[in-house]
């Protein structure tokens, strides 16, 4: 996807946000994320695209930014303001900088979502974390996305949906660790609201009967550094079996 393509792909999202499936998958996602981020605390915060969605509304963190990739929109998500404008494969941040970053529906619409992972990456504090919105191609709607390909009519945005398993691949890579991964919507890809309702019963057995098979995921992730230990409190000392023994070098130091 080039970024022509990637740009128009992101206003066709903004339309696709206001049908019946875009308002059903909206919803599913601000609940998950207001949980997801609730427990997560630092000092900065970034979401990034996707402005119809306050994905950082639960969150208590006192510095809070909302990045739109597109200039000039003025939409605005749950009354947070877009903050500012960026290109995400260039994010404007120090290094290490970020305490959480909130993707939703970026890497997916991006030209270059490799280098937008590893921009955010370097924007995360040791232990920071990361939170993806995406599509799941392995749904009933990945699949009507796949045959519109064919027929002309697609059901979703025109993107290129990652899976799960491909995802959690790219984090690996990058020393991210997944901590949690959730899917959610898993009626048909239905256009009206009506058909919506009907399949309502479907949310509460695919949760049960096939959880994997979500439209939508949420995977959150956290930045490891190698070589780095966290040092907690120590709770209770014990006493050694038997002493230690001094080299006899370390002897003629302490009486030297």
């Amino acid at each position: 996807m080039d970024s022509a393509t990637s740009e128009k792909s992101i206003i066709a999202l903004d339309s696709w946000l206001q049908t019946p499936a875009g308002t059903y998958a909206r919803a599913w996602e601000q609940r998950r994320l207001d949980m997801l981020t609730a427990d997560i605390f630092g000092y900065n915060a970034l979401q990034i695209g996707m402005p119809q969605l306050d994905a950082l509304a639960a969150n208590r963190m006192p510095h809070k930014w909302l990045a739109d990739t597109l200039p000039g929109r003025t939409v605005e998500a749950g009354g947070r303001p877009v903050t500012l404008t960026l290109d995400p494969t260039e994010l404007p941040f120090p290094s290490q900088s970020l305490d959480l970053v909130v993707l939703p529906h970026v890497l997916e619409l991006s030209a270059d979502p490799h280098q937008v992972l590893r921009e955010v990456e370097r924007v995360l504090i040791p232990e920071g974390q990361l939170i993806i919105c995406g599509f799941n191609p392995a749904s009933l709607w990945g699949l009507r996305q796949m045959r519109g390909r064919v027929t002309g009519t697609r059901y979703l945005p025109r993107a290129e949906l990652i899976s799960m398993p491909r995802m959690k691949d790219w984090l690996k890579l990058l020393n991210m660790s997944v901590s949690h991964s959730h899917f959610g919507c898993y009626a048909p890809a239905c256009r009206t609201e009506r058909w919506l309702a009907r399949y309502a019963f479907m949310d509460r057995a695919g949760e049960r009967w096939w959880p994997y098979f979500g439209a939508v995921y949420v995977v959150q992730a956290i930045k490891r550094v190698k070589g780095m230990r966290l040092i907690g409190p120590a709770w209770s000392k014990k006493k050694a079996k038997s002493p230690v023994a001094v080299p006899a070098t370390n002897k003629h130091r302490e009486h030297g």
